[in-house]
């Protein structure tokens, strides 16, 4: 199953985990993003530069993902979409959606864009932290783990 990072926002301290991992495991990993973004030199490793656009990355990437895909995204209605079509989603800061949580954070996002719109600050996200950076780092390989034994059970058959 292959990655899809929703790579305009993405830090680049993620992307070198992704890339590192891409490599190791050799799990197909595509960036998709409305301007050029460098990545190392690989077979499992592509970019795909979209058009500029208000949510073309994320149409792009609803329209390629499947059931069973990891998207890495900080885009809460991106996510949602991804986890109605059976993906799964994971934010840069290793927060996993579910469809269990997705709801919470749609309506939360929400609130906030409301208070925003009205004028209160709302100040942004806290810089990434180290304990951010390894809680996405775990949250990645239970998911590579995870498809490993789903491969390994596959080839049983």
């Amino acid at each position: 199953m292959p990655i899809w990072v929703d790579a305009d926002a993405c830090p680049v301290v993620i992307k070198d985990i992704l890339f590192r991992a891409a490599e190791r495991t050799q799990i197909i990993t595509t960036l998709v993003a409305n301007q050029y973004i460098a990545t190392p030199p690989s077979k499992v490793i592509s970019m795909v530069q979209v058009s500029a656009g208000f949510d073309v990355a994320d149409n792009e990437i609803v329209k390629r993902v499947v059931a069973g895909d990891l998207v890495i995204t900080s885009d809460i209605p991106l996510a949602a979409e991804v986890v109605e079509k059976g993906a799964q989603a994971l934010s840069p800061r290793g927060e996993s959606y579910t469809k269990e949580t997705i709801r919470q954070r749609l309506n939360m996002r929400d609130f906030m864009e409301t208070l925003r719109n009205s004028g209160v600050q709302t100040g942004g996200p806290a810089a990434m932290s180290h304990t951010d950076r390894q809680t996405f780092a775990n949250k990645l390989d239970r998911w590579i783990a995870k498809q490993a034994k789903v491969v390994g059970s596959e080839k049983n058959l």
